[in-house]
């Protein structure tokens, strides 16, 4: 094999990222779901020819980091039993994908009869059958009630498609077009990165291709080992709460003992609790994407997105607990563990690099699913992923209104839930004090309200930190908590976090999201800054005063006609 120069290296890593990209937008362009095409929750990705990843698309984190475990579990299903023009399906968490509702398709790359790498595409779809409509409930308690399973199997063989899995998935969803469509749509994208791979390899020669894919593999764990080599040496353990164990049962704890020493990382969730009976369980492959994204979020060197990054890690998660789920525990909502473990690894690792880690953002994007069927008796699954906000950080304010860093998704546009399902959009924005106070003060809570103009739907809620609040770091204060309510004739409903229920035409569901936490003492923040948040409408002049300890009065915030203000105010003498 040639030797590698650090030109062609960065060239190849530039040339394989756009590859990667190139796939999300084919993707993005011909999915068919609002969950796909607006919520972005799909992923693309280029693997060697021992199926290790070489490049990733600007896409979902947590699901990038999984496909080393599927890959895995591929080759010891079929070995070398692949040949030009296959394509393999899975969506089997315990096969190696990470919940029912996550297709894996994974299209092998031949040059002259020889392997030289894999497009692999991943999308969440709308409904893949189960016990309620999208395929996901925190209620769920096994896996068989989720929806069909798909071990892996050969969608192509040959370029012949295998009509049977086709009609197998077919027949068991509620909504075929929807998926058989998004299917369709991620062999287009493996189809784009298996033409951009012979392009790559046309220009700069397959022993070069090859030799660059397992260098930039090699020359990622080099990177990610000298960083870690940079931090101190040091172990800090981190507890963190889920409010509940998905069906109503108590809250779910979460242990991180995160320790470095010399140039590698280890993550041992002993301690956190066992799984539950509600569909919150996290596979192993989820949970080693969750460390592996919060390692790469607190680096300062920038590194190829490879499978290089996880060699210097360690994940030790005990079997049959909640990081670690055992047959046959169920997980379609197991993005929310997702989100908490990150949580509780970032906490881990505040301890160790205070001035990198951002306080606790808003526990995660929250789900709302709804199912039902339009006057023409035709099904619907309406599926929104609100995304939220940011915690402070060590040097600014917690973004709003922006997906949760270990995310990387959409909400619907108001227009397009409106054109496509029986709903109207009664409210939407941002909400006032939400953000935990701070030096830096944590990002504001999102808020939505949704009405159901027809019919009867089932109504599926997956959100979280109401009683566990997000945390602050460094004196700063937690967030606001979330709030679900149900507005129906007979008045207003406090729902729980996690449920399961259905509504009618004419009723309302209100969600706000968890605000962002604070970091270091709120009593240092900039007076301007916190003028500046009540005029906004961000923090209110209450707050203002009891948080921050600056009054603010009429004269203070009267706004000239160029919209500038003069700010005079002043530091409270209380607290």
């Amino acid at each position: 094999m040639p030797e590698i120069d650090p030109i062609t290296r960065e060239i190849m890593q530039h040339g394989l990222a756009s590859a990667a990209d190139e796939m999300s937008a084919a993707l993005y362009r011909t999915a068919y779901s609002t969950i796909v095409r607006d919520c972005l929750d799909y992923s693309t990705s280029l693997c060697n020819t021992r199926g290790e990843m070489i490049a990733q698309g600007v896409t979902i984190p947590l699901h990038l980091g999984s496909v080393p475990f599927a890959m895995g579990a591929l080759f010891e299903r079929f070995g070398e039993d692949m040949e030009p023009g296959d394509a393999f399906i899975l969506n089997d968490p315990f096969d190696g994908g990470m919940h029912i509702p996550d297709i894996f398709i994974v299209k092998p790359i031949f040059r002259e009869g020889e392997r030289v790498a894999f497009a692999v595409s991943t999308a969440h779809h709308l409904d893949l059958g189960g016990r309620l409509p999208g395929s996901s409930a925190c209620d769920n308690t096994e896996i068989f009630q989720e929806g069909i399973r798909i071990p892996w199997l050969k969608l192509y063989r040959r370029g012949e498609a295998d009509a049977s899995i086709f009609a197998l998935v077919r027949a068991n969803v509620r909504v075929p077009q929807m998926t058989i469509g998004d299917i369709q749509a991620q062999l287009a994208a493996c189809h784009i990165g298996e033409r951009a791979v012979h392009r790559l390899i046309r220009r700069y020669g397959l022993e070069t291709f090859v030799a660059c894919a397992d260098d930039l593999i090699d020359y990622t764990e080099r990177l990610v080992r000298a960083e870690i080599a940079s931090w101190p040496d040091g172990s800090h353990t981190f507890t963190d709460y889920l409010d509940s164990d998905g069906v109503g049962g108590p809250r779910v704890k979460v242990q991180v003992t995160v320790t470095v020493k010399g140039d590698s990382l280890r993550a041992d969730f002993t301690g956190t609790d066992p799984q539950v009976r509600g569909a919150i369980n996290s596979t192993l492959s989820f949970t080693a994407a969750v460390v592996a994204l919060c390692v790469r979020a607190v680096m300062q060197e920038e590194i190829p997105n490879t499978e290089g990054m996880f060699r210097p890690l360690e994940i030790v998660a005990p079997e049959g607990t909640l990081v670690n789920v055992v047959m046959p525990g169920a997980s379609s909502m197991r993005g929310v563990t997702g989100f908490r473990m990150a949580d509780t690894v970032f906490g881990a690792l505040a301890g160790l690099l205070p001035d990198r880690v951002l306080a606790a953002g808003e526990g995660g994007n929250t789900l709302v699913i709804l199912g039902g069927q339009r006057e023409d008796r035709s099904l619907y699954v309406y599926y929104e992923l609100l995304s939220g906000t940011w915690g402070a950080r060590p040097d600014r304010d917690g973004n709003d209104g922006l997906c949760n860093p270990a995310n990387v998704a959409s909400n619907i546009p108001v227009e397009q839930a409106e054109c496509e399902y029986p709903v109207r959009i009664q409210r939407y924005g941002l909400v006032c004090d939400s953000g935990g106070a701070g030096q830096y003060r944590g990002g504001l809570a999102i808020e939505r309200e949704w009405q159901l103009l027809d019919g009867e739907a089932h109504l599926a809620i997956r959100s979280d930190r109401r009683e566990h609040l997000p945390y602050g770091l460094y004196g700063g204060k937690p967030a606001a908590g979330s709030v679900n309510l149900l507005h129906h004739r007979e008045g207003e409903e406090v729902l729980p976090t996690m449920i399961s229920t259905s509504i009618k035409a004419g009723e309302r569901i209100y969600h706000r999201q968890a605000g962002g936490g604070g970091w270091g003492d709120p009593r240092a923040r900039d007076p301007e800054a916190v003028a500046r948040d009540v005029k906004n409408g961000k923090v209110s002049v209450e707050k203002a005063r009891e948080d921050y300890g600056v009054v603010l009065d009429e004269e203070t915030l009267a706004v000239d006609k160029e919209g500038t203000a003069d700010v005079r105010k002043q530091r409270s003498g209380a607290g």
